[in-house]
């Protein structure tokens, strides 16, 4: 019969286990500019139709970028689209 201290030090151990693996993998995160130099931050990475004139980027790009002067970073948005004259356009 295997005790009750035993279940719940294994039950613990396997939580704080899958904890770790999740803060060691990190969230996958995309960038997109339009060539005006308007960047917002995503979780996805859309299919933006070539005639919005953005391109998508990966987190790298974003950590070598954000202090440039030649972007203009805006706000985050939930729900697709994106900037064209510094105004967000649902799609």
């Amino acid at each position: 019969m295997i005790s009750v201290k035993k279940t719940i030090t294994t039950g613990v151990a396997a939580v704080l286990g899958v904890g770790a693996l999740s803060m060691a993998v990190p969230a996958s995160a995309y960038v997109v500019c339009n060539a005006a130099g308007d960047c917002w931050r995503t979780h996805r990475h859309y299919d933006y139709q070539p005639n919005f004139g953005v391109t998508v980027y990966d987190d790298n790009w974003y950590r070598a970028h954000r202090h440039d002067r030649a972007y203009h970073w805006r706000g985050w948005h939930d729900n697709r689209g994106y900037y064209r004259d510094g105004v967000w356009i649902s799609f």
